[in-house]
């Protein structure tokens, strides 16, 4: 299909427009003046801003149709100076006979950064520009109407492009750096590689292409000037020798020519260590007393073997390789500080050996490859066994011994032996721990270490005695030492065989001949090696018993009666097999009872054969009726005596007798009725006799006197009952009966004496009551009255 006009039209006003931009750019007055690169560079951004600039087609025709052109890309430098620069010039063709036009800009930077001249049209930067900072600004200019802006033509849209100058030294951003390589590594051995940036544009000039150098840590290591690696450049580097080092790199742009900048970082770097040193002993000769007492386990001496390296290429193991072929000794490594310790295995015997010289290796754990195997050295121990005095020595850690049950007292069970090992040879004596022996059953000679019997054993008690015996020299008594002598009592037939348990048989009235009543068994306390048999017969007297017989105890007949004989008690003699064999008398009980047709027992008892024994009703209730009556003789019996021993004194509410009863014990209330035993405050001489008992009728009877009596004709009866009343007061027979309760003693010897003011020997006239009137009010009265009795005495 053939295109519209207005498309051709567009087609045709974009192709004059680029070449008039081509013919016409050396005629454009711009700074700067653009080199051949940069001018290619140029034309293709103008032609791009021309083709993006033609999109619409109304739009791009009266773009195509303005009057004025200008480069549609400027290129400045960075700087750094004070004063505006030139980027460029704008011009139109509108600027023509004085016409009054203005030139206005817009967009990033406009008037900020970028000022234009209105009437020249000329655009300079007013600010340092940073092309880190930003590298492009995209502009827009418009020519308008000075006096009334309104737009002469559309706005054009161009670029302002930063061009980088190399104003930014490189820089280490992650330094300083530490890194580390093993000691004795070889030429050309990469250790670490460090990396610098640089901010200018990379792809523009030589700003930013680095190059690396070593300032300082040569001739150790060098780096290479592209990669910025770090090697080894020394041979045989020894971390023994020299373990850090510290390394200068630099980084120069420009590549590396003069003129560039440059930045520089450390490199810290540590040699680690390898197992290059074998361990070596402090001393080829180490010497060690041991005390031959030393426990076994504990420590006898230390060695150590030096090791330059570091870590676990330090560490070390120790052995004994030569001197050793009994298992003496051993030894270990100190994880802590890499000693070897030196330990006893077995006892040190002076008398024996007196010395030992031990060859003693010591391997390193770790080993490098292609080394050859770990390193090692080797060192001698000699080893003096210094005398201790020692403890005895039992010939046996344990004795067994074996003595019969009926051993005689002081008869000898045996002995023990102990000797003294060291070269004087102390002399022991022996004794018996009396903790193992509580019973005291044995005694031991402390000369020779024989045991004998003290007391008699029974093996059916005790079947064993374990002892300990202890050994202690003579010259040293703090030397002890100990065995254990286990002593078994060997048995003897000197029990007698015994029923198994209580057996009570039962046979049946109807029982048959033969029949077998009840089978036993026997139990003896003795063990004999051959086992126990036993016998059973019999005894003597019972050879003919027509009832039973004790082959397996049937019985004989059948005529076995209740009412005759209900309980057979019969005798039966067991002997075992000992020597001498010995023998008891048991006695099995039968009891006679009731059966079934089967032999089922039924009944053993005698209650239903008690009515024909004889006796009467009658006589059963005579004798039933004289237990009634006895049962009532007893109680009219007691209920006399119950009444005979009712005491003199009048009970409960008719008592009125005056009881005296002071004591200062607050109690517990009325209703403490426990509170103490009255019986014990009482006056101990009292209970003793001292005193008389006035609660009971007096033994004394008490004659009354004649009264005085009046005249036949007269009646004075006032005299009368003062008379009456003297006789009665005067008669220690009548009652009420005085009675004194004393419960204020406070027990002989008390300072404070009786707190009764009965029977005391002091007389009022020694008191002195003043103190009642402090009492308060309550015992104001008491006050007045002891006073007033005082006043009275006094006058």
């Amino acid at each position: 299909m053939p295109k519209p006009c207005e498309e051709m039209l567009v087609d045709l006003w974009m192709s004059l427009l680029l070449l008039l931009w081509i013919t016409c750019v050396p005629c454009v007055s711009t700074t700067p003046v653009l080199g051949p690169s940069e001018r290619t560079q140029t034309g293709g951004s103008a032609a791009a801003a021309v083709a993006s600039g033609l999109g619409e087609g109304q739009r791009l025709l009266s773009r195509a149709k303005r009057g004025w052109v200008w480069n549609q890309m400027f290129v400045l430098e960075e700087f750094s100076g004070p004063d505006p620069i030139l980027v460029g010039r704008l011009h139109t063709d509108l600027d023509v006979g004085g016409r009054n036009i203005k030139y206005v800009l817009a967009g990033e930077g406009a008037g900020t950064i970028f000022a234009i001249n209105e009437l020249t049209g000329d655009i300079h930067a007013m600010k340092r520009l940073d092309r880190e900072e930003k590298a492009e600004y995209t502009l827009t200019a418009q020519v308008v109407n000075a006096d009334t802006d309104e737009p002469l033509e559309p706005p054009s849209e161009f670029i302002i492009k930063v061009q980088d100058i190399n104003d930014n030294p490189p820089q280490f951003i992650e330094g300083p750096y530490r890194a580390s390589v093993p000691e004795m590594s070889a030429v050309g051995t990469p250790v670490t590689r460090v990396t610098a940036t640089d901010a200018d544009d990379p792809v523009y000039g030589n700003s930013a292409k680095l190059i690396y150098s070593i300032l300082e840590g040569q001739p150790y290591f060098s780096v290479d000037p592209n990669s910025a690696t770090i090697k080894i450049a020394l041979h045989g580097m020894d971390r023994e020798m020299r373990e850090e080092y510290l390394v200068v790199i630099q980084a120069k742009d420009m590549g590396g020519h003069s003129g560039g900048l440059s930045g520089t970082t450390t490199v810290t770097v540590t040699l680690t260590d390898i197992n290059d040193n074998p361990p070596k002993f402090s001393k080829s000769l180490y010497e060690f007393t041991i005390p031959e007492d030393l426990p076994i386990g504990k420590m006898g001496g230390k060695v150590k073997a030096n090791d330059r390296d570091i870590g676990d290429n330090a560490k070390s193991t120790y052995n004994i390789i030569e001197g050793d072929d009994q298992g003496m000794f051993e030894i270990i490594t100190d994880s802590q500080t890499q000693e070897g310790i030196l330990r006893l295995k077995k006892p040190l015997d002076y008398e024996t050996r007196r010395a030992y010289t031990l060859k003693v290796e010591a391997t390193n754990v770790r080993s490098e490859p292609g080394s050859g195997g770990p390193f090692r050295d080797t060192a001698t121990v000699k080893i003096v066994v210094d005398d201790s005095d020692e403890p005895p020595i039992f010939s046996k850690p344990v004795y067994s011994l074996e003595v019969n049950e009926n051993a005689p007292i002081n008869t000898v069970i045996g002995m023990v032996a102990a000797r003294d090992p060291d070269s004087t040879g102390s002399q022991v004596r022996y004794f018996i721990d009396r903790h193992t022996d509580m019973e005291r059953q044995f005694n031991i000679n402390a000369d020779d270490g024989k045991i004998t019997l003290a007391k008699p054993l029974d093996r059916e008690t005790d079947m064993w005695h374990n002892i300990t015996v202890t050994a202690m020299e003579v010259r040293n008594h703090s030397q002890i030492s100990r065995a254990i002598v286990a002593i078994r009592v060997m048995d003897i037939n000197d029990n007698a065989p015994e029923f198994a348990n209580e057996y009570e048989a039962f046979l049946c009235e109807n029982g048959k001949p033969g029949q077998v009543i009840q089978t036993v068994s026997a139990v003896d306390k003795d063990d004999p090696v051959q086992g126990h048999s036993f016998n059973y017969r019999l005894v003597p007297e019972m050879l003919n018993n027509p009832n039973f017989t004790i082959k397996k105890n049937p019985a004989k007949h059948d005529a076995f009666r209740r009412q005759k004989q209900e309980m057979y008690f019969l005798p039966i003699i067991v002997t075992d097999n000992g020597n001498p064999p010995m023998s008891s008398t048991n006695t099995l009980t039968i009891r006679v009872c009731g059966c079934s047709s089967d032999g089922t027992v039924l009944s053993c008892n005698v209650e239903a054969y008690v009515l024909p024994i004889g006796l009467s009703m009658g006589a059963l209730i005579a004798i039933l009726a004289c237990i009634i009556l006895l049962l009532v003789i007893v109680v009219l019996f007691v209920t006399l005596r119950r009444h005979k021993n009712e005491p003199l004194i009048i009970k409960d509410d008719e008592d009125v007798r005056e009881n005296i009863i002071r004591y200062d014990d607050e109690g517990g209330g009325e209703e403490d009725t426990e509170a103490f035993d009255i019986a014990t405050l009482q006056n101990p001489d009292g209970i003793n006799g001292y005193l008389p008992r006035k609660d009971i009728k007096p033994d004394l009877q008490f004659m009354p006197r004649a009264g005085q009596h009046s005249g036949p004709n007269g009646v004075d009866v006032d005299e009368f009952i003062n008379v009456r009343l003297h006789e009665a007061d005067n008669d220690p027979t009548a009652p009420p009966y005085d009675s004194i309760q004393i419960y204020g003693y406070e027990g002989r010897g008390s300072i404070a004496g009786s707190l009764s003011s009965l029977e005391t020997a002091s007389s009022d006239s020694d008191q002195n009551y003043d103190y009642l009137r402090e009492w308060g009010p309550r015992f104001r009265r008491l006050g007045e009255l002891y006073s007033v009795g005082e006043s009275d005495r006094e006058t």
